[in-house]
């Protein structure tokens, strides 16, 4: 995938995520940030390809 489209879906994920910790839903408010971790291309991403 390309990076660019990867850092966009990681930072709506990450805006939605500190919204929800903001309304006070903190579970799904944590969930969501981790999530947008995994799918960031920096770091650790689920997308990148395992050799």
């Amino acid at each position: 995938m390309n990076a660019t489209l990867l850092w966009i879906i990681a930072a709506v994920i990450a805006v939605v995520g500190v919204v929800q910790l903001i309304q006070g839903q903190i579970i799904f408010g944590i969930v969501l940030l981790i999530a947008a971790c995994l799918v960031g291309p920096g770091g650790y991403s689920i997308f990148r390809a395992r050799h």
